[in-house]
């Protein structure tokens, strides 16, 4: 069966419903099947989370009020090494978008080689309701509750959507409190003063540069005449607008929760960041910046421009707006931002896409160097942190370039291939215990 037909087949599942994004991370495994020489058995095992774990936060709110959140940690894989993830606290958050993001978690680090599985968390809460101080008791009674899955060996949380580097440090001190032990390395992303890693909070965000220069180069576009749009103005898609306005290109296109903005001669990027700085909840709202125009989200996705960058949150692109998508190139900055039924439809097209597992990767190798450093006591320079991102994303992107072509398949397509099959040797080499 064609993959084209495959991915129809698979695609009708979900369409005319509400996305789930469980269901969305599967279905594009299943499209690798066929692919491979993966036994069944061990297809079993790829399909599912070795554990998921629901708990309780109960806090007391700073009126003395109790309130009860709902929070998830998920392993998806730890065949190559211990689990891997953020944790977000979004009001959206649901155990079935926990177990995806596990396990797009799994397929990343297997498609850049570094030596972890897949994990996730979250709250399903809205961040913005909480004090400082209620913030801090949500982060570490949500740490006491998941305690007995982390760990600098089995399972290292980083920060995600509406979490950084505080909730980092809050989580570590409750685990040294817990264990009684100095454990900087039970997370990444943490304050530089404690064991974070020079270039960690950049790294997400300069590794979509890296990525987005990369494909610009075989391409054969001039990066100085590249237009790109920028769906999401938080961290990674911030960092990476610098950047690739510092490289040459032009950032015509951003967003935030607040609204979406139009300015065709190309915005001021450094202007734009010190608003946010100031700004009321660090939003774009209000951003005064000459030749720009309000626009709509769905007006952003469509503008005739060569990179757009999904920087936001999961499914922004699917079947009912992907055929009004202009962009030459979409860099998945965000976790899951096309929907099978779209990727179908912009392969048609003659879009190139290049998948979240390879373009939103720079976090996690950088939150591998951090844990690196956290067990050798041996902290490097930024400099050199950036230097081997920059190898690695460039020899995986190779990588995929490469089978793509070979193959004559999508970069997804050819990305999870890379990376299903990097666990499932893993897999068969250890063995089914008992």
């Amino acid at each position: 069966m064609a993959i084209q037909d495959t991915a129809r087949m698979v695609s009708e599942r979900i369409k005319d419903t509400e996305i789930n994004p469980y269901e969305m991370m599967l279905q594009q495994l299943d499209l690798v099947r066929e692919y491979t020489t993966i036994p069944d058995g061990i297809w079993q095992i790829l399909r599912n989370p070795e554990r998921t774990l629901e708990v309780s936060v109960p806090i007391t709110r700073d009126d003395g009020g109790i309130e009860v959140f709902t929070g998830y940690r998920v392993q998806h894989s730890s065949a190559r090494g211990p689990c891997k993830g953020g944790i977000r606290f979004h009001p959206g958050v649901t155990v079935e978008e926990v177990k995806a993001l596990a396990g797009w978690m799994t397929w990343k680090c297997a498609v850049v080689n570094i030596p972890y599985g897949g994990g996730k968390g979250g709250i399903s809460c809205d961040p913005s309701c909480f004090t400082r101080s209620e913030l801090e008791r949500i982060t570490r009674r949500y740490t006491t509750m998941i305690y007995p899955l982390i760990g600098t060996r089995r399972d290292i949380p980083a920060p995600d959507v509406n979490t950084n580097a505080q909730v980092m440090n809050w989580i570590v001190d409750t685990v040294q409190f817990l264990s009684g032990e100095s454990t900087p390395g039970v997370v990444t992303g943490k304050s530089i003063e404690i064991g974070g890693a020079l270039g960690r909070h950049e790294a997400t965000g300069r590794g979509v540069m890296f990525i987005t220069l990369g494909v610009l180069q075989r391409l054969g576009i001039d990066v100085a005449e590249t237009r790109i749009a920028v769906q999401g103005f938080g961290n990674v898609g911030s960092i990476a607008s610098r950047l690739l306005g510092e490289a040459g290109a032009k950032i015509v296109a951003i967003s935030d929760v607040s609204g979406a903005y139009h300015c065709p001669t190309g915005f001021d990027i450094d202007l734009v960041l010190d608003y946010v700085k100031q700004s009321p909840g660090h939003l774009l709202a209000g951003l005064p910046h000459s030749g720009m125009e309000e626009i709509s989200n769905d007006e952003l996705l469509a503008l005739d421009v060569d990179v757009l960058i999904p920087a936001a949150l999961e499914a922004q692109i699917a079947a009912r707006n992907a055929e009004d998508i202009r962009a030459r190139v979409i860099v998945e900055g965000a976790n899951g931002p096309t929907t099978p039924e779209a990727d179908l439809i912009l392969g048609e097209k003659g879009t190139t896409v290049v998948p979240d597992i390879l373009a939103n990767a720079g976090g996690v190798v950088c939150s591998y160097f951090e844990w690196v450093q956290n067990i050798q006591c041996f902290p490097w320079e930024e400099k050199e942190t950036d230097q081997r991102l920059g190898r690695i994303l460039q020899r995986a992107l190779r990588e995929v370039w490469t089978l793509a072509e070979e193959r004559e398949i999508s970069l997804r397509l050819a990305a999870f291939i890379l990376g299903v099959e990097r666990v499932a040797t893993a897999i068969q080499l250890r063995g089914v215990f008992p």
